[in-house]
């Protein structure tokens, strides 16, 4: 006999705790967003473990927008088992790594060094930084947050917290896995709507280093550029704090600085 062992969404829950939410608090509002949008709903806190254990992959219709409307982000970007949609490029990027370099797809692995990571040894409050070049503005960029990881094994998921680049419209998140002390994985991000670059939708990939105390990841995001050139800058991620308290995460929901 076979078993099948689902597994966890673990972007869904980092996205909760970073809203300061319990499981409970999360439901209750997912049921008031029914009400909002004219769709009531029966979310419980059953539903939303189910979701995080990665028991039930995909949220209907009713679930979808109400869990849109309290994330404020798409449910494709929630961790569900959705089609994936396509990069678009554009001619610039915000707080994104100058999405003349807008990239997709992960880069290859490297070699192994120190001491494999242990289990929760990342979650926490880290400030991620990285740097892009504005051809459009002709300077080098940085955009800072402040993220939430939560690790489940060997991956580790991280999302901004509400504020934390200045405007709650304009969320980042990475999906990265450890091997070692080598980080590998992609990154989303969703740009003010009301910004410069109009509400685009980013994505790239990253690899970085873990040093040797597990409180600093360093490396380079990569992506390819307007003119199918490929670009790539620094990206840094500085453990600041090692709880994910309700009291910790709405310290950090403000803008790094």
């Amino acid at each position: 006999m076979t078993t099948t062992v689902s597994a966890p969404n673990d972007v869904l829950r980092a996205v909760r705790i970073g809203l300061r939410m319990s499981q409970d608090d999360f439901a209750k509002a997912l049921r008031r967003a029914g009400q909002e949008i004219g769709e009531p709903n029966e979310a419980s806190k059953r539903l939303v473990q189910r979701w995080e254990s990665g028991t039930s992959r995909t949220p209907r219709g009713v679930y979808a927008r109400a869990l849109e409307r309290v994330t404020g982000r798409p449910v494709d970007a929630l961790g569900f088992a959705l089609p994936v949609p396509m990069a678009r490029v554009h001619a610039d990027g915000e707080g994104g790594h100058d999405m003349e370099n807008g990239a997709e797809g992960p880069v290859a692995g490297g070699a192994p060094a120190a001491a494999q990571a242990g289990p929760e040894m990342y979650t926490g409050v880290w400030l991620s930084r990285y740097e892009f070049y504005s051809s459009s503005r002709e300077q080098t960029l940085e955009g800072t947050h402040y993220v939430v990881v939560v690790q489940h094994g060997n991956r580790l998921t991280a999302q901004s917290l509400p504020e934390a680049s200045g405007n709650p419209d304009s969320p980042l998140s990475l999906d990265l896995t450890v091997d070692r002390n080598v980080v590998t994985g992609t990154w989303v991000e969703q740009t003010a709507r009301d910004g410069y670059y109009n509400g685009a939708r980013y994505h790239g990939a990253v690899q970085m280093l873990v040093e040797p105390t597990g409180r600093r990841m360093t490396g380079k995001w990569v992506g390819f550029g307007k003119d199918f050139d490929v670009n790539t800058g620094p990206w840094e991620l500085r453990l600041v704090d090692t709880s994910t308290s309700k009291a910790t995460l709405e310290r950090y929901s403000r803008p790094p600085g």
